[in-house]
């Protein structure tokens, strides 16, 4: 990817997409694409998510100054069981990546889809995201998503979004539609 420092000159903030609703991620990518329409470049980096099975993902790939690194175990987590080596290993493979990409000022915005999930499952821990936060630079927009945002990780952000269920079809027992969902 191309590095272009001249784009962006103010300062880069932090935020956060958070909450038990829906949309955390789109409200993310949402932003992605007005940046890229300014001419900013934008790295995604989603942990716990293989890229090939969403939508947006196939899309970016179309698109000039937005890369996609998707890192997912096999399988689903629940609280409470140990993850497997599969899970923890891409785990640390995006924990990695996005710690490159802000050394190496890849990007102006930087998104890290569903870290704080990596958090709640116990695939990072708080000093290795705390020491992730540490490597931002002053002009990166750092973009966070995912359920459980924790307290360490809220009082580092200057904005905060707060996605609320109010009411879901999966209630209803219609699961998750390609093109909509995912």
């Amino acid at each position: 990817m191309e590095k272009n420092h001249e784009v962006r000159k103010e300062t880069g903030l932090i935020q956060i997409y958070t909450g038990n609703g829906k949309g955390k991620s789109t409200a993310a990518f949402g932003l992605a694409l007005r940046a890229m329409g300014s001419g900013l470049r934008v790295v995604i980096i989603q942990f716990m998510k293989k890229g090939e099975w969403y939508g947006e993902i196939n899309a970016f790939a179309q698109l000039p100054k937005i890369e996609v690194f998707s890192f997912g175990g096999h399988g689903f987590l629940k609280k409470g069981q140990p993850p497997g080596a599969d899970h923890l290993a891409q785990a640390q493979n995006a924990l990695n990546k996005a710690g490159e990409i802000m050394m190496d000022n890849w990007a102006d915005m930087l998104i890290l889809d569903e870290l704080t999930n990596a958090l709640y499952f116990e695939l990072i821990t708080e000093e290795e995201a705390r020491a992730l936060l540490a490597l931002k630079p002053p002009h990166i927009e750092l973009v966070i998503t995912g359920r459980y945002a924790p307290d360490y990780l809220m009082e580092s952000a200057d904005l905060i979004t707060e996605m609320v269920e109010i009411r879901h079809p999966y209630r209803l027992g219609i699961t998750a539609r390609r093109g909509i969902e995912y």
